[in-house]
């Protein structure tokens, strides 16, 4: 149900939004707006886009009629910006050029992001700063693209580079998809997450290429009705929900599916972590199928005794319910011996997960691949290489990042 609801929800949101073509539009506003000719924006990479472009913004908000605003060819500076709602009628932010992010989109409805453009972060001197790498969080550092609390939205044929924490952030929103939406950052950027889901309800991120330093797409909580198809992901750590239920408060995680995705030289390939010791959750109805993994280091993985940088109470339970989890159709290669690892709580043990059509070999040359499973006992169909759950838990899991 989660892919059909969230595709339709896709589909009205095309149609919502292809009245946005509003070239020749007449009374009430509207219209095209082009930055450069109207406001007199500047691609000389130093005169601040800020401005020009909310002052556009202020005019395509006021209008009763659709909007498209246009930001032409040319790399344009800009300090920061935060283009608000509600707004009278549907707007289109067309990108052209590239923009030295950040931005942010606010309580919008009808949006639309598009035109092939960039928005780049700059973020190369800021991967080595001390206190990021091998620490908790870099906070203080922004975020290229924010969208806080939109509904309706499309973000198409965009490309988000080298921002200098999370690629983008989607918090508070109700059907959104990402299309051709494409990430570029080096491997060694940390706590750079290509896209980061929160308390949100009909994500889809379709046909997307994500490498970055981080999770491909990480799936935090009170998410629900997500769908991932046909994302390419590498290098980068894979695709992960949670880390869960580190704080108080977090809302449940519901109905996510991951179908049709490439992972290739990633620290992991589906995954979801919880913490040790923290504060209680659920997380249920997620399905990964037809997933591709090429030299993944883990490429199928649950682990609820999620402990980086050692900030966690190690010794004790986690205590996140997990329930109707399913792995179907994995295949093609492990960087490491550990295929399939799935860590579960003693108190809280998994239910109804289910491994179907599992073919994954080791490419080292340190063994076989292997299957380890703790205080789960899943539902096992068709091919199983390595053989589920065939292989003894160490004293001390490998830590993951």
């Amino acid at each position: 149900m989660a892919i059909q609801f969230n595709f339709v929800s896709s589909m009205l949101i095309l149609v919502l939004l292809s009245i946005s073509s509003v070239e020749g539009q007449g009374g009430g506003g509207g219209g095209v707006i082009d930055v450069v000719a109207k406001f007199g924006a500047k691609a000389d990479e130093k005169t601040d886009l800020s401005k020009p472009l909310l002052d556009a913004w202020k005019e395509a908000c006021a209008s009763t009629s659709p909007s498209k605003i246009v930001i032409p060819k040319g790399i344009y500076f800009l300090s920061t910006a935060t283009l608000d709602g509600p707004c009278k009628a549907p707007i289109e932010l067309q990108v052209q050029g590239t923009v030295k992010a950040p931005i942010a989109f606010n309580r919008i409805e009808n949006f639309k992001l598009s035109g092939g453009g960039v928005f780049d972060g700059q973020g190369t001197t800021a991967y080595k700063r001390e206190g990021c790498k091998g620490h908790d969080y870099c906070g203080s550092l922004p975020i290229n693209l924010r969208f806080d609390f939109l509904t309706n939205a499309m973000i198409q044929d965009i490309t988000t580079k080298d921002s200098k924490q999370f690629q983008a952030n989607v918090l508070g929103c109700k059907n959104i998809t990402f299309e051709h939406f494409t990430v570029s950052a080096p491997d060694e950027s940390p706590n750079t997450d290509g896209i980061h889901i929160g308390r949100s309800d009909g994500v889809n991120v379709l046909n997307s290429e994500i490498k970055t330093g981080d999770d491909c797409v990480s799936i935090g909580d009170g998410s629900k009705n997500l769908v991932i198809n046909g994302v390419t992901c590498g290098p980068g750590h894979g695709i992960s929900i949670g880390s869960l239920e580190l704080f108080k408060n977090e809302e449940p995680v519901d109905g996510v599916t991951v179908k049709n995705c490439t992972m290739t030289n990633t620290s992991n390939g589906v995954r979801i972590k919880t913490w040790p010791g923290a504060e209680p959750g659920t997380c249920s109805n997620i399905h990964f199928e037809d997933i591709t993994v090429t030299n993944v280091s883990s490429p199928i993985i649950i682990d609820q005794k999620y402990c980086p940088w050692n900030k966690c109470k190690i010794n004790e339970e986690p205590k996140v319910k997990l329930s109707n989890i399913s792995f179907k159709n994995i295949h093609c290669t492990s960087a490491r011996p550990e295929a399939v690892k799935i860590i579960c709580s003693a108190t809280l043990p998994c239910e109804n997960v289910e491994l179907a059509d599992i073919e994954i070999t080791h490419s080292g040359p340190t063994g076989p691949a292997v299957s380890q499973c703790s205080n789960v006992k899943p539902k096992v169909s068709g091919k199983q290489n390595p053989a589920a759950c065939s292989a003894p838990i160490p004293a001390k899991p490998t830590p993951t990042a």
